[in-house]
């Protein structure tokens, strides 16, 4: 992954060997979500995507204690023409698909606000933890749009039909227990443990073979757009990848001779 200074809005963080930090870091504007983080967050996730390295998972969140995200940075916005705005979007519909096409996991640890856009960043992510204080809204109605950063997609596979409808129509916010009841989120914690209680599952998932969590990640993720039929196949598929590697020889000899697996990534 990129160093922090490859990046204007985000900072990036090592924690371990196969775990990374990424940081929405716009502090002083609640990490609202402006045309370079859009910029920044399609290359480092596409710069994952061609070549994760030792890269095995990445927790996502905001700097500061405030906000994960604000959401599209209306100062920006202000004044903007239909031609801009639409140009701006094209970069924020390719961010979107670079965070949910990312083949390494992402953990979202949601620290404070996620409203608007930065709710559908949260909505992107493989799972969330939240802190007890966050709390989250889509209120593009509000402002005369309407999600167009995948929200409408994102939050009813997450909370079903009916819910996602009445919290996009009403833009009404919510609290970290309620999106944790309704399926958004995984856990929720104190915010002072909020990113020890993350970075543990992700080294806990880093612990695990990196081809057969990506692949799984896949499998899950397409098998859901599919019929069942044809998510057996894609998982069979996905399967078949793993039968050849070193890894799978590795885990099968360290259950054996009662050692933890020392995985390669091949």
């Amino acid at each position: 992954m990129s160093s922090s200074e490859a990046f204007e809005t985000l900072s990036l963080e090592a924690a371990g060997e196969h775990v990374t930090i990424v940081r929405l870091n716009r502090p002083d504007a609640s990490n609202a979500l402006n045309t370079q983080m859009g910029k920044d967050l399609v290359r480092c996730f596409e710069d994952v995507a061609l070549d994760p390295k030792g890269l095995r998972c990445i927790v996502l969140t905001g700097s500061g204690e405030k906000a994960f995200c604000a959401g599209g940075d209306l100062k920006e916005r202000r004044g903007m023409t239909d031609e801009a705005w639409t140009r701006q979007h094209v970069i924020f519909e390719r961010m979107v698909r670079a965070l949910i096409d990312c083949p390494v996991p992402i953990i979202g640890a949601i620290n404070g606000a996620a409203y608007g856009g930065g709710c559908e960043i949260a909505g992107c992510c493989d799972f969330l933890y939240a802190a007890e204080s966050a709390r989250f809204a889509l209120t593009e109605v509000t402002l005369g749009i309407m999600p167009g950063g995948g929200g409408t997609q994102t939050l009813p596979r997450a909370v079903g039909e009916r819910r996602a409808k009445e919290l996009i129509l009403t833009g009404k916010p919510f609290t970290a227990a309620q999106a944790h009841t309704w399926g958004l989120v995984n856990e929720v914690f104190p915010r002072a443990d909020l990113l020890r209680e993350a970075l543990a599952t992700a080294s806990h998932i880093a612990r695990n073979a990196p081809i057969s969590v990506r692949q799984a990640k896949l499998s899950i993720h397409r098998g859901l757009q599919s019929s069942l039929r044809d998510g057996l196949a894609l998982e069979i598929e996905a399967y078949n990848r793993m039968v050849p590697t070193e890894d799978r020889r590795e885990g099968v000899l360290a259950f054996n001779e009662k050692r933890p697996p020392n995985f390669k990534g091949r």
